[in-house]
């Protein structure tokens, strides 16, 4: 359960700026994820971790790439795979709005 409520906190992190558009809660719901946002970097190791932790599934996977992306000014300071990784997140940054669904959705899932 874990796993899937840090998927759901690193989707709406990544749609901060997208959620104003959600009918009646989207203001709160971007209110929120601004504030979330002042722990990003703390929330995409969070999301990395739990992720290497249930690595067999698609909660993991989806959790490791959305913890890619909010970690991605953190990366070149990791000796060896550092510059490979940043690379890596910086490409799938292009597609943060789509992984910031995706997390969401997939984290709700997981949830039911």
């Amino acid at each position: 359960m874990f796993v899937e409520l840090v998927n759901i906190v690193a989707g709406l992190v990544l749609l901060t700026g997208f959620l104003r558009v959600v009918p009646v809660v989207g203001g709160e719901l971007e209110e929120l994820a601004r504030w979330l946002g002042s722990f990003q970097t703390l929330i995409g190791v969070v999301a990395i971790v739990a992720g290497l932790l249930n690595l067999p599934g698609l909660q993991g996977v989806v959790a490791i790439i959305a913890g890619l992306v909010l970690v991605t000014g953190l990366l070149p300071n990791i000796p060896t795979l550092g510059v490979h990784l940043e690379r890596l997140a910086r490409w799938l940054g292009s597609f943060q709005t789509i992984i910031g669904v995706v997390a969401i959705l997939v984290g709700a899932i997981g949830l039911f």
